[in-house]
């Protein structure tokens, strides 16, 4: 038995060796695999060096933003699972022309911008300022179109050339402010609506109490929309020579009243239409484009197209452009999104989050100016406050602090912006919108049609009377309003303290909720200059009196090591093994979801009365 059972541990004892040796080639293969992935993740692939004779392309994809809504490691999970990406950061467009504007290895420079889905008309002109300059050194810029709407081809009209596809399509029908009206349908359901607020003009939550648009918002609403409608219109007829005297613009709107007629004349040819109205120069399909690209510059090794980088290649494989030298530096802050209390990624501007970024740019004895790149319009009141207070205490302190508004900057978004040193808005950007709301909704009502009641005791006179299960009790209703009020008038202190207003009525008049372009509060003088985010940067140089001696430092959100090095990692993995796909992605966008990111920062959360400087003035 001893022999035998020797035997049976002998085989016991065999598989288990054969098995742990197994698992441990196994763990050393993979291990191999990822010092592979390594290895290929720091060897650039061939086709990313850039070669002489090289031609941009500018392809912004999704949203352009001033700051990504999305973390490092999502971004990359998203490329790896093969999605087109939902966001294209402004400043990343701006750093490629410029680098390329002084890059002798790039000969041309090409617009794509069928794959891009919004961009506010503030951060096309930034991108037109940074086109200027390029074309400026005498390398043309062509765009390449196939079926795109207004935003799009504004940045497509910037090109010296414009080719559309002979199937595409330029549809251009103007701006609109078009919102849901809800009281009849919330009446439907019992829902009361309590909204309190300060401001003939502050409309924003007229849908819940009105079934159309006010005269005051509609009036208000002509202003700004107008303006800068008129400004997309004089971009577009000066860049494409659509200029008419008297009216600059007249062309383009005339065809655009005349649409039916016109696509009618042409046998529903909207590429011929647009040919004949000269908002494009050639009809080619896109094996045609490649073609004349190669031509104009050089044939791809393939010889089927023309030598190009994209602009995230291009951002890897080159350096910074120069920049003034010195160790003084100008620290970039962003704060975009809705401004809510607290610490919140990028996206949106937490009162402690952002806060924190602003600090850390005080604190640092080598910036001698912060520029605020405000893009928001608004949020709540306390948060908003709190962030104002905080730039206050920087400059009060003698550091320069700089705003420069993106597309919209409106409500709370003005709100801060007031403790600057100096305030500089895009002609286009959507401002102003001064005023203060709260709402609450209750379902008292709503509850007593399917028999449901709230009763009970409280040991004082307020006691249980904020709940959304019961009637607004008319104490609370004049609290609130009282409240509002109060929040108003310290917006209109605010103002009229920093723009140097002593008459209170004079600041009311701007006020009352009203909207204005930057163009239009340059003029009221509340703004003090219009220009581009580079003009920002540069009066805040100025005003620190750093001259050229300067260095850009952006300020980010602080992420942790792990995570920069899961980004790094997956990022670069994807890049060697070219794991990503082009796929299309939709994003729709209902009613309903308009509906609830109307109410997101306005109406109640978790049962508590929320006070907002909220401008909700999207086009």
């Amino acid at each position: 038995m001893a022999n035998e059972r020797s035997f049976l541990a002998k085989i016991a004892l065999g598989t288990w060796n054969f098995i742990n040796g197994a698992r441990k080639v196994f763990l050393n293969l993979v291990f191999l695999f990822i010092l592979y992935l390594l290895y290929l993740a720091l060897q650039p692939p061939e086709t990313f060096r850039l070669k002489p004779d090289t031609t941009l392309v500018i392809r912004p994809y999704g949203n352009v933003v001033e700051q990504y809504t999305t973390t490092p490691l999502d971004r990359a999970l998203q490329e790896a699972a093969g999605q087109e990406r939902s966001e294209t950061r402004l400043r990343d467009l701006l750093e490629a022309i410029h680098r390329a504007a002084g890059d002798d290895d790039i000969t041309q420079l090409v617009i794509d911008p069928n794959y891009m889905w919004r961009v506010g008309l503030a951060a096309l002109k930034d991108i037109e300022h940074a086109l200027d300059a390029f074309r400026s050194t005498g390398k043309p810029v062509i765009a390449v179109a196939e079926n795109i709407g207004q935003q799009q081809y504004y940045l497509a009209s910037l090109a010296d050339e414009v080719w559309l596809d002979p199937n595409g399509v330029i549809w251009i029908d103007g701006y609109s402010n078009y919102r849901h009206f809800y009281r009849e349908g919330l009446e439907k359901l019992a829902v009361e609506i309590n909204l309190f607020r300060v401001g003939s003009y502050k409309s924003a939550m007229e849908p819940y109490t009105r079934d159309n648009m006010s005269e005051e918002a509609r009036a208000n609403g002509m202003k700004w929309l107008g303006n800068l409608w008129e400004q997309y219109l004089q971009g577009v007829s000066r860049h494409r020579g659509l200029v008419q005297a008297p009216l600059e613009s007249s062309i383009l709107q005339a065809a655009i009243n005349d649409l039916p007629n016109q696509i009618e004349k042409v046998d529903g040819n909207f590429a011929q239409h647009a040919l004949d109205l000269g908002l494009v120069d050639r009809l080619m399909t896109a094996p045609e484009a490649r073609q004349e690209l190669a031509r104009r510059g050089t044939s791809n090794q393939a010889g089927d197209s023309y030598r190009a980088v994209g602009m995230e290649d291009y951002l890897a494989l080159t350096k910074p452009r120069h920049l003034p030298g010195g160790s003084n530096r100008i620290a970039i802050v962003v704060a975009e999104g809705e401004i809510v209390r607290g610490h919140h990624p990028a996206g949106r501007i937490g009162s402690i989050s952002t806060a924190e970024q602003l600090r850390r740019a005080a604190r640092d004895e080598e910036v001698a100016a912060i520029v605020l790149r405000i893009n928001s319009p608004g949020g709540e009141v306390f948060a908003t406050e709190s962030l104002r207070q905080e730039i206050q205490l920087i400059t009060d302190a003698g550091k320069t602090v700089v705003v420069s508004m993106g597309n919209v900057a409106a409500s709370g978004g003005y709100w801060i912006s007031t403790a600057a040193s100096e305030v500089w808005a895009s002609p286009a950007t959507i401002t102003g919108s001064i005023g203060v709301i709260g709402m609450l909704p209750t379902f008292g009502s709503t509850l007593d049609k399917i028999g449901v009641h709230a009763d009970g005791i409280g040991t004082t006179e307020m006691a249980g009377k904020l709940r959304l299960d019961r009637p607004l009790d008319e104490g609370l209703s004049r609290i609130f309003q009282s409240s509002v009020e109060r929040n108003y008038r310290q917006f209109l202190q605010v103002v009229s303290e920093a723009r140097g207003i002593d008459d209170l009525e004079a600041v009311d008049a701007l006020a009352q909720g009203q909207v204005w372009t930057g163009e239009q509060a340059r003029e009221r003088d509340l703004v003090d200059k219009t220009g581009t985010f580079q003009d920002a940067i540069e009066a805040s140089a100025r005003i620190a009196g750093l001259g050229d001696d300067y260095q850009i430092e952006w300020i980010e959100p602080e992420k942790s090591a792990l995570d920069e090095f899961l980004t790094d990692f997956l990022a670069n993995t994807i890049a060697a093994l070219d794991l990503s796909v082009s796929r299309p992605m939709s994003l729709p966008v209902s009613w309903l979801q308009g509906m609830l990111d109307d109410l997101q920062f306005i109406a109640a959360q978790q049962g508590k009365f929320t006070l907002a400087a909220h401008c909700l003035c999207e086009i």
